[in-house]
C-alpha cells in the first residue's frame, strides 16, 4: 500500500469515526459496561428548591407562552423560582414580564446588551437555590423536565444535567426533517455518553448545574453552555443526560437559516478547544478526554478538513487506475463521492426554490455542517463573531 493510499484510508476513517464510528463504539462499550456493573436508580424523593433562569433578548412573541409553560411544570410550586435577565431588550419584553411579578417571576433588566453570557454572569447573583436550570426564552419545556433533571442531581457526583433539544417537525419546514433526524441521532449518542461516563457538553436550550459550581465565564465566550458544563466536568463531576427532560422549538425555516447557527457554533467550537486545551490530556482526564475528542474535537477540526483532501486523493488514485475501471475500489469511491456532492448541490438548488426532497437534504445538510466549520474558523480568527446571537428564522 502506497503512502497516498494510507493517508486516504486514515482520513476516511477519521470522517467515519467522527460521525458514525464513535456512536457505534460507545454503544458497544455501554453494553459491555452493563454486563459487569450494576446501575442504581435515582432518588425520587429529592426535592430541593430550583431556579428557572432565562436570559432573554427581545422575546416578546414567546414570553407569555414561556411563563405559562414554566408554571405548568410538574414540581412543587413553592420550590420553583423564575429569574429572567432581559438586558438590552427594547421590544417590550421586560414590560410584558412585569405583569407576572405578583406570581413570583423576577425580572432584572439593564439597557446595555452584553450577550447571553453577559446576562448569565450578571444574573447568577440573584440565584439562591442549590440548583439552577437554564433554558431559552423561545423554547417550551416538557412537563416532567424539572423533576427528571432534579432526580439526577440526587447523585452527588453529578455536577451538571443536560436536557434534550427536540425539533417541532412540520412537513412544510424544509429543514425540519433533516435537522430533526440529526438531533435524534445526537440524543442517542448523548444518552450512551452519559451511560458510559459523562456527556461532553450541555445543550443551551435546557441544562442545569449545581449553583455552587458556577464560575463566571469570559465575556466573549460564544458557547456558554459548552464551556460552563465542561469546566464543571473537569472538576471531577459528571454531566448526565435525560432525553425525557426536553426543550422543544421549531426547526430553522430553511437550511440557510440553520447555517447561521452552525457557523456561530463552529466558531465557538474552535474557541472552546483553545480554552479547554487541558482537557485534551487523556492521561489527566481519562474517559472524559476520550469522549470529548471523539464526539466534539474531531468534528470541529480534523473531520471537515479531511473531506477535501479525501476527494483530491481519491481523484489521484482513480486516475492512476483509469476512469473506466469500475472494478477498482478507488474508482468506485470517487464516483460515489461525485454522486454525493451532486446530491448536495441538487438539495441546495431545490431548497432555494422551496422544494423539499428529504433524501437530498441529508447530503446537503452534511455538507452545510462541514462548510460551517470553515466559515466559523474564519469568523473566529478575524474576530467577526460576537457574543450577540444573530437570530435564525424559525419555521412557522
Amino acid at each position: 500500500m502506497t503512502t497516498i493510499q494510507i493517508i486516504f484510508w486514515l482520513l476516511l476513517f477519521i470522517v467515519f469515526y467522527s460521525y458514525l464510528g464513535y456512536g457505534i463504539l460507545v454503544f458497544v462499550l455501554v453494553r459491555i459496561k452493563k454486563v459487569f456493573f450494576q446501575t442504581t436508580k435515582a432518588e425520587t424523593s429529592y426535592e430541593p428548591e430550583v431556579t428557572l433562569f432565562v436570559a432573554a433578548y427581545n422575546e416578546k412573541d414567546y414570553v407569555d407562552a414561556k411563563v405559562e409553560n414554566s408554571f405548568s411544570l410538574e414540581y412543587p410550586k413553592d420550590k420553583v423560582r423564575q429569574v429572567w435577565i432581559t438586558d438590552g431588550s427594547d421590544d417590550g419584553t421586560p414590560e410584558i414580564l412585569k405583569k407576572y411579578r405578583d406570581q413570583g417571576v423576577e425580572v432584572y433588566h439593564e439597557n446595555q446588551r452584553g450577550g447571553k453570557i453577559g446576562a448569565m454572569n450578571r444574573g447568577m447573583q440573584f440565584v439562591k437555590s442549590p440548583i439552577v436550570i437554564f433554558s431559552d426564552g423561545n423554547t417550551m419545556l416538557g412537563k416532567e423536565s424539572i423533576r427528571r433533571i432534579v432526580n439526577l442531581f440526587a447523585d452527588p457526583k453529578v455536577g451538571c444535567v443536560s436536557g434534550e433539544k427536540r425539533i417541532f417537525n412540520k412537513e412544510k419546514d424544509s429543514a425540519a426533517g433533516t435537522e430533526g433526524i440529526y438531533w435524534k441521532y445526537e440524543s442517542k449518542v448523548k444518552k450512551w455518553d452519559a451511560e458510559l461516563y459523562s456527556v461532553v457538553g450541555a445543550a443551551g436550550e435546557l441544562f442545569a448545574i449545581r449553583t455552587e459550581l458556577f464560575e463566571a465565564v469570559e465575556k466573549d465566550t460564544l458557547l456558554d453552555d459548552f464551556i460552563i458544563s465542561l469546566r464543571i466536568a473537569m472538576k471531577g463531576y459528571t454531566i448526565q443526560y435525560d432525553p425525557e427532560a426536553y426543550a422543544i422549538e421549531s426547526a430553522s425555516a430553511n437550511v440557510k437559516e440553520e447555517l447561521k447557527r452552525k457557523v456561530r457554533i463552529a466558531a465557538g467550537g474552535i474557541q472552546s478547544i483553545i480554552r479547554l486545551k487541558p482537557l485534551l490530556n487523556i492521561f489527566k482526564y481519562g474517559m472524559l478526554s476520550f469522549q470529548y475528542v471523539s464526539h466534539r474535537v474531531l468534528r470541529w477540526t480534523l473531520a471537515p478538513w479531511s473531506l477535501p483532501v479525501i476527494f483530491l486523493l481519491n481523484l489521484w488514485l482513480a486516475a492512476l487506475e483509469g476512469w473506466t475501471n469500475l472494478g477498482n475500489i478507488y474508482t468506485l469511491m470517487f464516483y460515489a463521492q461525485i454522486l454525493f456532492y451532486l446530491m448536495a448541490l441538487t438539495g441546495w438548488f431545490l431548497e432555494n426554490r422551496k422544494i423539499s426532497i428529504k433524501i437530498l437534504f441529508v447530503p446537503y445538510y452534511f455538507f452545510i455542517m462541514n462548510y460551517a466549520v470553515f466559515a466559523g474558523l474564519g469568523r473566529y480568527w478575524k474576530g467577526q463573531q460576537t457574543v450577540n446571537w444573530e437570530r435564525a428564522k424559525r419555521g412557522s
